[in-house]
């Protein structure tokens, strides 16, 4: 693996940060099949991403893993920002990156994600052709959970104030240097819940898996995107790539994997199921990582 960096060139100014694997018996003279690997909302590359992204290339595939815009290691002003068509087209700019490189087969790249990772990569490969292969962990449409709960049992409609909070956030941002913040998990223990959500504060905010680039908010300001924004966005239409979705049978999110697969244009698409497993599980418990990584591995090297 090494550290790479490389200018986004979508007209952010962004300059991104990743880590690149590739398999051990790698040959620069050949050409390999490759995987863009989205971590989670509040998550950078070195955490459950940059996992995956390892198990991947220990499979054969080129891998890399990377820090959104404004996030980790990439560059941007304000830091944390979490605006979500940024960070889907960051996506879209990992594999510009990757068609540069000779040994990466530029007809042969999937992209993959864990939490709101997921959601952005579904969202890219609705965008992106050059997208031939969906795969897709705890998945999570972060307009979907900010709007609809975690659950999805909130109707769109009663989230209206979280737009109002985020308006009103902008304007008390406006000539002040300290942003207003928001957590997108329970920055504290007692701030959790229920016990799947006590895992993310645990995963984020212990030695579970801390990490100093993580610190677990965003800003407020990002709610006027965030609520109305839909990772899902034409998948009815437009998302026809094979897509492996693979959620927890105890995880509160797994709505929003069932509703991709039955959304997306795709017939090839499969819901594998992890059974005894919660959201947080599959970032980093490791026989739930194994069985997830024994879906996925084989799922893109077949479809790519």
């Amino acid at each position: 693996m090494k550290k790479v960096s490389f200018k986004n060139l979508n007209g952010q100014g962004i300059t991104m940060a990743a880590v690149l694997h590739v398999p051990a018996d790698f040959d620069d003279g050949k050409r390999y099949p490759a995987v863009v690997v989205s971590h989670p909302g509040g998550g950078v590359k070195e955490q459950t991403a940059g996992l995956y992204a390892k198990k991947l290339a220990e499979h054969g595939l080129v891998a890399i893993a990377f820090d959104r815009s404004y996030q980790g290691e990439s560059t941007g002003e304000p830091r944390q920002l979490e605006n979500p068509h940024i960070s889907t087209e960051d996506v879209s700019a990992v594999i510009d990156y990757l068609t540069t490189l000779p040994y990466v087969d530029n007809d042969r790249i999937g992209t993959m994600g864990i939490c709101a990772g997921a959601g952005y990569s579904a969202n890219a490969a609705i965008n992106d052709r050059r997208i031939k292969a969906l795969g897709m962990v705890s998945a999570v449409n972060i307009g979907q959970m900010f709007r609809n709960g975690w659950d999805g049992s909130v109707k769109d409609a009663d989230a209206l104030p979280y737009i109002e909070a985020g308006s009103q956030a902008r304007t008390a941002d406006a000539g002040n240097s300290a942003l207003a913040t928001m957590p997108l998990a329970p920055l504290k223990e007692e701030d959790a819940p229920n016990a799947e959500l006590r895992g993310a504060w645990e995963y984020y905010h212990t030695p579970r898996c801390e990490h100093p680039n993580a610190p677990g908010f965003t800003l407020a300001r990002c709610l006027t995107q965030i609520i109305t924004y839909d990772a899902y966005f034409k998948a009815e239409a437009f998302l026809t790539q094979p897509i492996l979705a693979v959620a927890g049978s105890n995880a509160g999110s797994k709505w929003m994997s069932d509703d991709l697969i039955a959304r997306a244009a795709s017939k090839d698409k499969t819901l594998h199921v992890v059974e005894g497993a919660d959201h947080m599980d599959l970032y980093d418990v490791p026989k739930y990582v194994d069985e997830a990584v024994s879906q996925l591995a084989p799922f893109f090297s077949t479809k790519l």
